[in-house]
């Protein structure tokens, strides 16, 4: 199968090609600067830009499937509108290439919840995506662990550095971490699976989690568990300048992540497991292995299309 991966060069993206060459797919990486994509040699590489319609139909050329992997968080304030115009870019050279597959790896967060601007924007995209003459398959997931993961770093970098954390009530909110490579196995497991067009699953690890678990269990595994004090007045605004000054998570990404903390993220639809086969990674295990990946080499800071909350 002829597969394009758009964001081939993020957190996700990067480490999906090498899986879907593994798989014995024919791979067109979709990147902005194909000087700088440093991928597996088998990869056809086109430069283009989402936001730049004319650029992608010499990517979508004879492409039987595509997964869509990119989004605008780090732009700014107006990354809704930047991600509203790239999807819709996307279903209009999908459309008239006849692509007959697309894969959408979203986000967790029930419908009826306040979504928060982060996730309100990752579902508006899925909805987008969906009014395609394509078959759509949807994965929604939580945070996912791995080096490189916007969300995950924030969580690794505040319980390396503050050995007391004063935090607002999200550190009790759950939810559902998964190891990465157990979200590249499911990317490129659906694709094995006709019967999984046009559905929407959500994925997650073997442990559910609040966030206050979570910087507990990092802090550990870096030698200090943090002592977390829970306060009901710091706001998202608020939040994100005070992780700004502890991290270097930059301001405008810490925003929008931590307004998606509210909300839980849990899986209350597991039907995928029937279908995908994959061995759940647990939670300290894929954290250890993100932190030997991250000594072992410089990870790509790039914020994946669908990294969560």
């Amino acid at each position: 199968m002829r597969v394009l991966v758009t964001g081939a060069t993020g957190f996700v993206g990067h480490r999906l090609v090498p899986a879907l060459l593994d798989a014995g797919h024919d791979v067109v990486a979709f990147v902005r600067d194909a000087s700088r994509y440093t991928g597996p040699g088998a990869v056809e590489v086109v430069e283009g830009d989402l936001l730049d319609a004319a650029t992608l139909a010499p990517a979508m050329e004879g492409v039987d499937a595509a997964y869509y992997l990119v989004h605008s968080m780090r732009s700014g304030g107006d990354f809704e509108e930047r991600d509203r115009l790239a999807a819709r870019n996307f279903v209009d050279a999908a459309d008239a290439a006849g692509v007959g597959r697309v894969v959408y790896l979203g986000g967790l967060g029930e419908e009826r919840d306040r979504l928060s601007p982060h996730l309100r924007s990752r579902r508006e995209v899925e909805h987008l995506l969906s009014s395609g003459s394509f078959d759509l398959t949807t994965l929604r997931a939580a945070i996912i662990v791995g080096a490189g993961s916007a969300s995950f770093d924030m969580v690794r970098q505040l319980a390396k550095r503050l050995p007391v954390m004063v935090t607002p009530q999200w550190v009790e909110t759950k939810c559902q971490p998964i190891a990465i490579d157990d979200v590249v196995a499911y990317l490129v497991g659906v694709l094995d699976h006709p019967e999984t067009a046009g559905e929407t699953y959500e994925i997650g690890g073997p442990d559910v989690l609040t966030y206050r678990d979570m910087l507990q269990r990092v802090g550990t595994h870096l030698g200090q568990a943090p002592r977390i004090v829970p306060v009901p007045v710091l706001s998202p605004r608020l939040s994100s300048y005070w992780i700004g000054l502890v991290t270097d998570v930059d301001t405008g990404v810490a925003r929008p992540l931590i307004e998606g903390l509210k909300n839980p993220v849990v899986v209350t639809d597991d039907r995928i497991r029937d279908i995908v086969s994959v061995d759940l990674t647990p939670f300290d295990v894929a954290v250890e292995q993100a932190l030997h990946e991250e000594r072992e080499e410089d990870p790509i800071h790039v914020e994946p299309a669908t990294e969560t909350p």
